[in-house]
């Protein structure tokens, strides 16, 4: 459970979200849990080489310069420490996956390895991945984000910004990358995730943003770990560094970033979680097939669905389906009108549509597709309506075991099922299921909800007050 601090970022981020103004900057430690190294780890090689001690030395970057200078400008074993350790093939982060499934268009980072390119592709984007200057001006086609790295890649580690030398020209190699960080941070509100600020080219662009609109400037969050006592610490150091941070945090403050402290780096998985189910309550799933609809008139059925679809649209949720069997066409018809009246167009923002293949020209069968097929629309959404659910086999009607699975998923995948028990069929023992199992105290109003959600199943609600009762339920959610 979020405290009162963490859950006021979340409400801010949630609202950045929704209006597509958050963007993400990413540090050294948000890779540390894939198992890279961080800057110390990384540089240990190169103190051993110059007889320093790397616990010792908090100026990493001018380590680095004493490594070039010692060398008369080789950085051959920078480089090669570079490649050797960024150029594995880790797997992202739980952090980096949430991130990456969120409408997130802009993400900044000062690391070199392809963690935040890697997770949205596997979550199915097309990153759009800057590291030079003549890549700026070129745009991947349909893209779906842009991955600012603006030390480098490590796939071009001779090039990648690591030494003193690297940081004092960045300004002159790379003003087309301090010009585009500075209007992101002017028109975006940043969450700094991985960060300990001590980066010089940050503190450059953040001060003249500071500088350049004073009191105007945008507020940006960044969430850090709070000072802890190490073991055998003096408890005289330890208050030292907790002064510190406190000093530190309202010299952030100065440059329009407010801080969020953790006591560990689970915390700040926590509150991506939060955020991803905030935006996933917004997405909801429909799932019904219906090749009759008794007790109901077919006509009376369709116009249901298409008012309740029509309703939700308006409250500005967007609709998953999989234009289920006598279902889709009133989903897809109530969202479409709605959207044209609020004087919009239908894309993916109001409605997603994944109709299921009906062929197989690969090596995977009908029903692997069709099992991927679900868990990818549910995993968009935070609540699932499910509505009739039966199919004609062999000239006989019998329940939709494709719903059965769908429920199942939604439940496994933490989503909020609302089964409308009185359209009948497999919903009806959905229903059944969900009320006797509803826990009222894990909801803010669950008594509420409860009561509403077994009106959905008794036998004198009427399909107009059904659709009232979900509405009412999506409300208290």
């Amino acid at each position: 459970m979020l405290d009162r601090e963490k859950t006021r970022l979340v409400d801010t981020l949630s609202k950045e979200l929704s209006e597509g103004n958050l963007a993400i900057f990413a540090g050294a430690g948000f890779s540390r849990g894939a198992g890279y190294v961080d800057w110390k780890n990384l540089l240990k090689p190169i103190a051993d080489d110059l007889d320093l001690d790397i616990d010792k030395e908090w100026d990493l970057v001018t380590l680095a310069q004493y490594h070039s200078n010692a060398n008369h400008s080789n950085r051959a074993k920078l480089n090669q420490l570079l490649v050797t350790e960024f150029c594995r093939n880790l797997t992202p982060t739980k952090n980096h996956e949430i991130l990456s499934r969120l409408p997130i268009i802009t993400f900044w980072t000062t690391n070199y390895d392809k963690l935040l390119e890697v997770a949205l592709e596997k979550n199915g984007k097309v990153p759009d991945v800057k590291y030079t200057n003549k890549q700026l001006a070129i745009t991947v086609r349909n893209r779906d984000a842009i991955v600012y790295k603006m030390h480098g890649d490590s796939d071009h580690a001779s090039d990648a910004i690591l030494t003193r030398d690297d940081y004092e020209k960045y300004h002159l190699k790379m003003q087309p990358f301090i010009t585009a960080l500075s209007g992101d941070l002017v028109s975006k509100t940043f969450l700094f995730v991985g960060f300990s600020f001590t980066d010089p080219n940050l503190e450059y662009i953040l001060s003249r943003v500071r500088i350049s609109y004073g009191n105007d400037q945008r507020q940006h969050y960044c969430i850090l770990r709070r000072a802890s006592r190490n073991e055998k610490e003096e408890q005289a150091d330890f208050e030292y560094r907790q002064r510190k941070e406190q000093l530190f945090s309202g010299e952030l403050l100065r440059v329009g970033i407010k801080v969020t402290y953790v006591d560990n780096f689970t915390e700040i998985t926590e509150i991506l979680c939060e955020l991803e189910n905030r935006y996933k309550m917004r997405t909801i799933f429909i799932s019904g097939a219906a090749h009759e609809y008794h007790p109901w008139q077919q006509k009376e059925a369709e116009s249901f669905i298409y008012r309740l679809s029509r309703e939700i649209s308006k409250r500005k949720y967007r609709v998953v389906s999989g234009f289920g069997l006598g279902i889709g066409s009133a989903v897809i018809t109530g969202v479409l009108e709605q959207t044209i009246l609020d004087g919009g167009r239908l894309n993916e923002e109001q409605l997603v549509l994944r109709p299921f293949p009906q062929s197989v020209s690969g090596t995977r069968t009908l029903p692997e597709l069709w099992s991927e097929y679900r868990k990818n629309m549910i995993s968009h959404a935070g609540i699932a309506l499910f509505i009739f659910g039966n199919k004609l086999i062999n000239g006989e009607i019998v329940n939709s075991s494709g719903m059965e699975e769908e429920f199942r998923i939604a439940r496994e995948n933490g989503v909020f099922v609302i089964p409308i028990g009185v359209t009948g069929y497999v919903t009806e023992i959905l229903w059944g299921r969900v009320v006797n199992e509803f826990d009222e105290s894990g909801y803010k109003n669950g008594k509420e909800i409860l009561r509403l959600l077994k009106l959905l199943g008794d036998n004198k609600t009427q399909l107009e007050d059904a659709s009232k009762k979900v509405l009412e339920i999506l409300n208290l959610l």
